[in-house]
């Protein structure tokens, strides 16, 4: 067996264990950097640049991204396997965006593959579809984001416009083992009842795509902004209330499809 993949690099700026979320059961969550959108309210904004940054955390300078190869990160998604094989879980590529490393990222999936642990992606789906279609031989789930259905409005706060999401997102509802549309739902931009129907509703009509989750806006990532002496462009934005977020989840509810808060 030619393992030379194993030795493909890559650009990571974290790893965390024992994640919870982001996948079924326990999982190790692997950051990489970059990324081709500037979502105003990203909580990972150390991700958004492929560069090696510093950014202050606490009051100390720290590096933020070192490069890796897949056998390094091989080494640390192999320690929690036990716990992967009791919940279920397994590896999911986050960042930034996998899809600005997907030799790297298809590589990480391959090893996951061979040796029986579940993958998983957070992906905005923005790249050329034969880059998303190098991933999904070895990936058991797209959780994919659906930001809003309005190309204007969607470029207005992510710099970019959503027609090639849209477009990926009807691919890979074919093509992928399983997909499930994840919806940050951020105050001012997409957190009416009419804005999560027509996401829901286009989520429907993928027809493969079950469940749609809904990710209420939070602030955890502001303090970021000030160490990478950058702005928060969501800075006076006010949390959307528990109340509200249950009537979007009775309005995508109302399609058929199972809807989660939070995941």
């Amino acid at each position: 067996m030619n393992n030379d993949y194993l030795k493909q690099t890559g650009r990571i700026f974290d790893i965390q264990r024992f994640s919870v979320h982001d996948g079924p059961g326990v999982r190790t969550i692997v950051f990489l950097k970059g990324c081709f959108l500037r979502c105003k309210w990203c909580c990972n904004p150390e991700s958004q640049r492929y560069d090696i940054e510093t950014m202050t955390v606490g009051g100390k300078e720290k590096v933020m991204g070192r490069d890796v190869t897949v056998e390094e990160v091989m080494e640390i998604v192999e320690k929690d396997r036990i716990y992967y094989r009791r919940s279920g879980g397994g590896l999911t590529l986050s960042g930034g965006e996998c899809l600005a490393q997907p030799d790297f990222a298809a590589a990480i999936l391959k090893a996951c593959h061979e040796r029986g642990i579940n993958t998983a992606i957070e992906s905005t789906g923005f790249a050329p579809f034969e880059k998303v279609e190098m991933l999904l031989p070895n990936l058991d789930l797209y959780l994919m984001d659906i930001k809003h259905t309005n190309s204007e409005k969607h470029k207005a706060y992510t710099t970019q416009p959503n027609e090639l999401i849209l477009e990926n997102a009807r691919k890979i509802a074919n093509s992928a083992k399983e997909l499930i549309i994840r919806v940050p739902v951020i105050p001012g931009f997409n957190d009416t009842e009419d804005e999560i129907r027509d996401i829901a509703k286009f989520t429907k009509s993928l027809q493969t795509v079950k469940e749609l989750h809904l990710l209420p806006y939070h602030r955890l990532g502001e303090v970021k902004y000030e160490g990478l002496d950058r702005d928060y462009g969501m800075k006076n934005a006010e949390l959307i209330s528990a109340e509200h977020i249950e009537k979007l989840k009775q309005v995508v509810e109302v399609t058929g499809l199972v809807c989660k808060i939070g995941g």
